[in-house]
């Protein structure tokens, strides 16, 4: 069973209430999600390939992420979630953003690592990744969006095309 700190939609941590995963959130509480675009000191970009048995199983997506256990920060939740879908180790996260999701109750806080890890070391977490590859920034901006999955990523995208 997986337990998440519950938030309020301004990203307030709400003290002594947790959510269940898989459990209907209550109405005006949120969860958390870490997502990392992982970035080559190259200036390549990493893309995942999700399970075909995942919901949206084969699309690409340019992040690592997953959701925040309780009593974990933003920033514990995206190194961990990285590490455990990429096996990249960093402590050099940056914040890039902030995302409200009203229909799934959920609080997107971005995150943007850049590393200089050998590219062939990337590992894929059984269940949730397929593949992986790097795309050169001309590459990830001329995906569609039909291609890319999560619109906080469509986003970064189209920050990186001005």
């Amino acid at each position: 069973m997986e337990i998440w700190d519950a938030y309020d939609e301004n990203f307030n941590k709400i003290d002594n209430v947790t959510l269940i995963r898989g459990e209907k959130l209550p109405e005006g509480l949120f969860h958390l999600v870490g997502e990392i675009i992982v970035k080559h000191t190259d200036g390549s970009y990493l893309l995942m390939q999700r399970d075909r048995r995942k919901h949206f199983g084969g699309m690409w997506e340019a992040t690592a992420g997953g959701s925040a256990l309780r009593g974990e920060t933003p920033i514990e939740c995206a190194a961990r979630e990285l590490r455990e879908e990429t096996g990249i180790v960093s402590d050099h996260l940056v914040e890039i953003g902030r995302v409200k999701n009203y229909e799934k109750n959920t609080l997107y806080v971005e995150f943007l690592c850049v590393t200089d890890c050998k590219k062939d070391s990337v590992t894929l977490q059984e269940g949730e990744t397929i593949a992986y590859k790097w795309v050169s920034r001309d590459e990830l901006v001329s995906m569609k969006k039909s291609e890319l999955l999560t619109e906080c990523i469509q986003d970064f995208v189209e920050e990186l095309k001005s």
